[in-house]
């Protein structure tokens, strides 16, 4: 491999090779459980601005020789679709290598007022700009200086480096000067230099051996090592074409793809294959998947969905992206449309895959490091949900002042109620050295408020229905009553899952479901008097706020009167969910329809004066910022000084992978650090006021809330047995426990634990062995 070792001035130094005599994917990289259950995509749309090009590649049905360019009128009639039609936010601009050297393509720039190519492109992009897409170009082979000019216009841009061999260049490229591999590597290591967000990728079956293309995995990787500006790599199958002589990809492309949103079939023609092509299998396409995601971990894996039917098996196999579902087509590819979004993650939800949006830049390179100003302002202003929490949050740690959290940490390890302005602090927080002073000082506020004991209570989850008029942007859960995925539990499936805990030794029964636009307060009134008919001896912990106030909206009565007929029904205490963030700036961004910061507050305090007791939750790790939170916690501790009726406080993660703000707004789960910080900082926020921080082993996984019992918590929840909420929200924690598990991660914390009721009275405690004896 001659051009591999002269690329390696270029590229610099790669990952080792696999040893000898082993098999390329044996052992895989491990891949984290949030990435193994999601793919992601971009909507776009695709502008061919000039198809005219000066190589004569023997794949390629999408170039000609003739001169091809779009006026403006034309090109601005695409973005305006492609905002009002397909609500893209993408713009992919597709070109020919070199179109500007045919001289009838430099006359027509001429006559539209430009001096070369890329002033036009610079142009295009502009206009998207104005129009909230965000453009991707992919002009082929450029040369530092016009890659610096349209870094200004553009969220990222691309270049397939397609092969390291140097055969390819006599027989697939031949007469096609820019597709020497050396001048690609040259063009991608500029882009880097250049703190460009760049794509690039290997094209397989065009005549090249297995080596040769792992070759080419490492002499991307090589690059990116020196500059880290990958965000992705291609690994694309070629497929055979037609040739389109006197026609234009781009209308077949379109009519292709309109076609098979609409009616979900597709028939591509089947066009074999030439001399100097070769077979890929996926077996193949799963090594290459593997070689990838080894030599370039943190990198995007990008496999096409229309060009093979294995494409579900690759994402098994660790790719993580399917590139960009193009409302108009594949141009490249016209007759093998992209499926569409809604057919995609129907697919993948059969194998347990969510579907999630993003932007064109992926996510750790929305910065200005690496993206303009100009197209910063268009992301902040359009696509603000998809810029990542940087700490926790979108503001950083210089907005809040440097001195603050320390300060913050003393007086809450005193006992001092802080500030909405120190809390602010200590959640902006990213310093390694003062996350672990809040940790430290969080775990010693826990032991002196609620002691060393870790208790746990054995209770059962019903979720009645799922049937949801409200429509949070944040929920998995709920459903229209026309959906086939509804469902409401008849009086025998309830009774039956009340026996199942009176069985397994439960304390508590906890329901609650949806915003049913059928149900009255009789309706909530019976299930509690058929729960407590079945079994007189559960405590049933029932009905969020949101779930109060709609039997308030439907009966006319104050929310006082309607606790009080609970009461009588046999209602023991009241979950304090639907809190999610208690600011109102937040709930109108993720659910305009549910009850604001004043009503949740006037519902929990009606609760607390009729003698109930209730829990109070947040649901962070979303679009919240750090001061939102310390209003929610502001308004939290207030109510609590008030009215001494919450028990217990549960910090609940965000799980966005089926629901509308990780769908389609490209919210990701917060990372397990700023979890845990997360956590020590609510108990913090509590000081003195509420005894107990529980962890939600359902939203973390019980590994990490065991490791929470170090930052603050001194309580496990419950064993659930059922839990449709987070479940159905993407959570792959389960949905049961049994005593003995929470025992042993109390135990395995060097901590006693207990089995406890709702109100926190002590059933059963379970000893720490002494030192030496199993």
């Amino acid at each position: 491999m001659a051009c591999v070792a002269r690329a390696a001035r270029i590229c610099g130094p790669v990952r080792p090779r696999r040893a000898p005599g082993s098999r390329l994917g044996d052992s895989p990289p491990r891949i984290p459980s949030c990435m193994s259950r999601r793919v992601t995509f971009s909507r776009n749309v695709t502008l061919s601005l000039s198809r005219t090009c000066r190589c004569y590649c023997k794949y390629c049905a999408f170039v000609t020789h003739g001169a091809h360019l779009h006026a403006p009128d034309e090109v601005l009639g695409v973005l305006d679709r492609a905002v009002s039609r397909h609500r893209a936010k993408e713009l992919l601009v597709l070109t020919g290598e070199g179109p500007d050297l045919h001289g009838g393509v430099a006359a027509r720039l001429a006559e539209f007022g430009f001096s070369d190519f890329v002033s036009y492109v610079v142009w295009v992009c502009e206009r998207a700009l104005e129009r909230g897409l965000l453009p991707h170009t992919n002009l082929g082979v450029l040369d530092r200086g016009d890659l610096a000019r349209l870094r200004e216009v553009t969220a990222s841009q691309g270049l397939m480096l397609e092969s390291v061999s140097e055969r390819l260049m006599e027989t697939v490229h031949a007469g096609s000067p820019s597709k020497h591999p050396l001048r690609r590597l040259e063009s991608i290591g500029w882009a880097g230099e250049l703190r460009v967000a760049f794509t690039s990728g290997v094209l397989v079956g065009i005549g090249e051996s297995e080596d040769e293309r792992m070759a080419s995995l490492e002499a991307l990787a090589g690059v990116h090592e020196r500059f880290g500006h990958l965000q992705e790599v291609i690994l694309q199958n070629f497929v055979p074409h037609r040739r389109y002589y006197g026609r234009e990809p781009a209308v077949i492309a379109d009519e292709a793809a309109r076609e098979y949103w609409r009616t979900g079939v597709s028939g591509g023609p089947v066009v074999d294959a030439p001399g100097w092509a070769c077979p890929v299998s996926v077996g193949d396409m799963r090594r290459l998947v593997a070689e990838a995601r080894r030599l370039l971990p943190g990198v995007g894996v990008q496999v096409p969905p229309n060009l093979s039917d294995w494409w579900p098996e690759l994402v098994a196999a660790g790719a993580t992206d399917l590139g960009g579902l193009s409302a108009n087509g594949d141009h490249i590819s016209p007759e093998h449309p992209f499926p569409s979004p809604s057919q995609v993650r129907r697919r993948l939800a059969r194998d347990g895959w969510a579907l999630s949006e993003r932007l064109c830049v992926y996510p750790q390179f929305i910065d200005p490091e690496w993206v303009s100003d100009a197209v910063l302002d268009v992301i902040r202003s359009r696509y603000w949900s998809f810029i990542p929490r940087r700490g926790s949050g979108r503001v950083s740690v210089a907005a809040v002042g440097d001195g603050v959290a320390p300060r913050a940490v003393e007086r809450a390890r005193d006992g001092v109620r802080l500030s909405v302005g120190e809390l602010t602090a200590l959640f902006a927080e990213r310093r390694v050295g003062v996350i672990e002073d809040i940790r430290a000082a969080a775990d010693e506020l826990r032991a002196r408020v609620a002691g060393d004991t870790v208790t746990f209570v054995v209770n059962r989850n019903i979720n009645v229905s799922n049937v949801c008029v409200v429509g949070c942007a944040f929920c998995g859960f709920g459903r229209s009553r026309r959906s086939p995925d509804a469902y409401e539990h008849s009086v025998g499936e309830f009774e039956e899952r009340v026996g199942e805990a009176v069985a397994a030794g439960a304390t508590e029964l906890c329901m609650q479901s949806g915003i049913h636009p059928d149900w009255g307060l009789e309706d909530y009134l019976g299930w509690l008097r058929l729960a407590k008919r079945l079994a007189p001896g559960l405590h049933l912990h029932a009905y969020s706020p949101m779930e109060v106030a709609h039997m308030c909206d439907v009966s006319g009565l104050g929310p006082r009167e309607v606790f009080e007929r609970l009461v009588d029904a046999g209602l023991g205490s009241t979950p304090g969910t639907a809190a999610e963030v208690l600011h109102d700036g937040v709930r109108e961004r993720i659910s305009p329809n549910k009850l604001p910061v004043g009503r949740w507050v006037e519902i929990i305090e009606a609760c607390h004066a009729v003698g109930l007791r209730s829990t109070a939750t947040v649901m962070f790790g979303h679009i919240e910022e750090p001061s939102e939170l310390a209003e929610h916690m502001r308004v939290v501790r207030d109510v609590q000084e008030r009215t001494g009726g919450f028990t217990e406080f549960v910090p609940l993660s965000f799980v966005p992978y089926q629901t509308l703000l990780g769908r389609v707004h490209g919210v990701e789960e917060i990372s397990e650090a700023e979890n845990l910080k997360h956590t020590a900082v609510f108990r913090l926020a509590l000081g003195e006021s509420v005894v107990s921080l529980q962890a939600s082993w359902v939203k973390m996984g019980l590994g990490l809330a065991t490791e929470a019992l170090g930052w603050g918590v001194n309580d496990l929840g419950g064993t659930l047995m059922e839990e449709s909420i987070s479940r159905m929200a993407g959570s792959a924690h389960g949905v049961r426990l049994d005593p003995v598990d929470l025992v042993a991660a109390a135990h395995r914390a060097g901590r006693p634990a207990a089995e406890r009721t709702t109100l926190y009275g002590i059933r059963r405690r379970y000893e720490l062995a002494p030192v030496g004896v199993l």
